[in-house]
């Protein structure tokens, strides 16, 4: 039978392949196959020695989707610019310390929180709000607007508190109010705001209820600048009603649905047949009866919207001129219009490229966006010689974003090595094949010796299915289908056809933590935050700790199937990814799949100081406990009875002795593993590193958690005992 031909004696190396390595062997042969491709001029100047922080930026687009707030540092760290433009050199954050205060075990200056973790920077938020209002107020200056804007921010998009609060605090200035769109949201809307500004705007949206509506009207009372939107006709009558019964006269808007579409993902709100709103009989009805009841002047909002991620300017433009007329139309028919609120849908530009055909990314500026609005409602309300309104937006996405980066760890990285070949062993091999696999392997044997890429495919492909079929029929054993693979690898590794993308296992839940990516496809940039001064030689895939074939990342930002990643130093993890551009929707929209909890929390402020930043709020992420309690198990009893069974086990092992000396020890045994046990109900879910465990001891309802100083005695002293 010819040997597998790719022998440094038997014929000469393909076209483009340099041979590795004496391989010759009598037939049939080991084989090391031959080195891919020679490496191109361009790989020769970007070597490893080379590699600079600058190259890093361009290889992971950070400069497009970053800016201002995140760049790479001479450290080779991802930098936080927390004031934008306004940053200064001294005050950039380099986020790997953040990481480093925040994971290291107490005992070492640090927090001793477990990854993963969301690192929020309140005061890019602060940036992101006053540069929307800039955009806005010069575009209203440039352009001679007569009103003002007013923004919201939709609290669906990040219901944290610390968010909320700081939105409010950092709005007041120039009047920022909350949306709400359920019961709860309006709740700590009207909680909020009691410490904002008095004339900021407490927008109600979403489908209501009489409860809903009766909340509204008493946020009313108590002094709040709160307008009810009418997403449906018929909530006009529980209006009527309650504000009557409560004496209190309400502000109302309305949603209506323009004809102005948004094609993309987001669009589906948008259009005749989208989910909220009045068409234009509806409104006409709805001004109808409000002339009817004396309530005329109570109309004074007009609200819709887009859809989220609206990536052009000219569309934007189009769907606000087709309000803007129905405002002027409302105005027209005696309603006392004020406000014109053009809703949500400033966008986010995801991957860098500032593309208008894509739903991750958006191709106009800030600026760009104020005056597109501004110029719209002007053109249309000037030629109907309607006053001014003002201008609301609800820009949650581009409010906070921004400000939240999740950093999580890979522990871990396949690589799989191929069975070593000796030529008794492929011999075994080839003598148990069939007819027709032998003549795969032959033609196999031809095509690598010829360097005919295809068909050396086409014939491992072939091979490996026909042995397949022999194991399962039980003619192959194990070992020769080991062989088999082994053998296709290094065929694969010499002719440059083996995938080199590695499978990394990362400390995270991407239902939880990145939900957007399983659910919608939503992509976000992910980054290494440190090692960016070396060149990344490996190229990855990123695979949960989940149970399950999705709970992974295996698209990125550019189109990618694959991230530029270093190798791992290393078993103690150590690599941490930064997912950037997160801080909307992703907390409120992680569920609990397989138990895994929400990430660990650090509010992080800039500080004049030697590391430029201070953590003002720490929050671990739930326990085990905790995640057990909200799916209604009890885990205060759970650990009760297998305390319980602990003893009972430990009894039993010593039998019914009555030495002093075995009774301590069962006493021990019970002790440790009892520790063991609180130990595992008071840690995360997620898997812990050997240097990162820093536990607080406390008592509970007879629930005890240990700390790890004291777990580590208890377990020592009883299992050498």
């Amino acid at each position: 039978m010819p040997a597998l031909a790719c022998c440094v004696d038997a014929a000469p190396a393909p076209p483009g392949y340099a041979l590795a390595g004496d391989i010759s062997l009598p037939p049939p042969v080991t084989f090391t196959g031959a080195l891919p491709l020679a490496t191109t001029t361009d790989d020769a100047d970007t070597n490893t020695s080379h590699w600079t922080p600058s190259m890093s930026s361009t290889l992971y687009r950070i400069d497009g989707w970053g800016a201002p707030y995140f760049a790479v540092n001479t450290a080779g760290n991802i930098s936080v610019m927390p004031h934008g433009l306004g940053t200064l050199p001294h005050q950039e954050i380099d986020l790997l310390k953040i990481v480093k205060k925040a994971s290291d075990p107490k005992h070492f200056g640090g927090l001793g929180l477990q990854l993963p973790l969301i690192v929020r920077f309140p005061d890019v938020l602060k940036n992101r709000l006053e540069s929307l209002q800039s955009a806005f107020q010069f575009a209203i200056q440039e352009q001679g607007y007569d009103g003002h804007y007013q923004g919201v921010y939709p609290v669906k998009c990040n219901q944290d508190r610390f968010v909320v609060e700081d939105i409010v605090k950092f709005g007041s200035p120039f009047r920022f109010g909350l949306e709400a769109g359920s019961k709860p949201e309006l709740l700590l809307a009207m909680s909020c705001l009691c410490k904002g500004n008095q004339e900021a705007l407490l927008v109600c949206n979403g489908f209501k209820d009489r409860e809903y509506i009766s909340l509204a009207i008493v946020a009313r009372k108590l002094a709040l600048n709160t307008v009810i939107v009418l997403e449906q006709e018929e909530e006009l009558d529980l209006v009527v009603e309650i504000s009557k019964k409560l004496c209190i006269r309400p502000v109302i808007g309305l949603r209506a649905k323009l004809r102005t579409k948004h094609s993309g993902h987001f669009g589906s709100t948008s259009g005749e047949k989208g989910k909220f709103g009045l068409n234009t009989t509806q409104v006409l009805r709805v001004v109808k009866k409000l002339e009817n009841l004396g309530m005329l002047d109570c109309l004074q909002l007009l609200h819709f919207h887009i859809g989220s991620q609206i990536p052009t300017t000219a569309l934007l433009a189009d769907g606000v001129g087709e309000a803007a007329q129905i405002y002027c139309e409302m105005v027209r028919l005696g309603a006392q219009m004020r406000v014109i609120d053009i809703g949500g849908g400033l966008g986010i530009d995801y991957d860098g490229t500032k593309s208008c055909d894509s739903d991750i990314s958006v191709g106009y500026s800030l600026e760009e966006y104020a005056a597109a609005v501004v110029s719209a409602v002007q053109f249309v309300c000037d030629r109907r010689s309607v006053k001014h309104p003002v201008i609301c937006s609800e820009s949650g996405r581009a409010i906070v974003s921004h400000h939240s980066v999740l950093i999580f760890e890979a522990i871990g990285a396949s690589s799989y090595g191929a069975p070593t070949l000796s030529t008794v062993g492929l011999q075994y091999l080839v003598e148990a094949l069939s007819d027709e696999a032998r003549a795969d392997y032959q033609s196999l044997s031809a095509a690598t010796m010829i360097g005919d890429y295809e068909n050396c495919v086409l014939y491992m492909e072939q091979l490996k299915q026909r042995c397949v079929e022999q194991f399962k029929q039980g003619t192959l054993g194990m070992e020769q289908l080991a062989s088999v693979d082994g053998l296709c690898d290094l065929v694969s590794s010499a002719i440059g056809a083996k995938d080199p993308v590695r499978t990394y296992h990362v400390n995270l839940s991407v239902f939880t933590s990145i939900p957007d990516f399983w659910g919608i496809d939503q992509m976000f940039p992910i980054v290494p935050v440190h090692r960016l001064d070396e060149k990344p030689t490996a190229k990855g895939i990123l695979s949960d700790l989940t149970c399950d074939s999705d709970g992974k990342i295996d698209r990125f930002i550019g189109g990618e199937s694959s991230l530029p990643l270093h190798e791992l130093e290393g078993n103690d993890g150590g690599y941490y990814l930064g997912m950037f551009l997160g801080g909307a929707y992703e907390e409120a929209l992680g569920g609990l799949h397989n138990l895994f909890g929400g990430p660990s929390v650090v509010r992080v402020m800039q500080r004049d100081g030697p590391h430029g930043f201070a953590v003002t709020r720490a929050v671990p992420g739930p326990s085990s406990g905790d995640v057990l309690r909200v799916m209604q198990h009890e885990p205060e009893l759970m650990f009760e009875t297998l305390k319980h069974r602990a003893q009972e086990f430990a009894a039993d092992e010593n039998g019914h002795d009555d030495d002093e000396d075995v009774d301590e020890k069962s006493m021990m045994n019970a002790a440790a593993l009892a520790a063991r046990l609180a130990f595992s109900f008071d840690n995360m879910p997620y898997l812990v590193a050997s240097s990162s465990c820093a536990l607080n001891a406390m008592e509970n309802n007879s629930f005890y958690y240990c700390s790890s100083d004291e777990f580590s005695e208890v377990v020592t002293d009883s299992t050498c005992a």
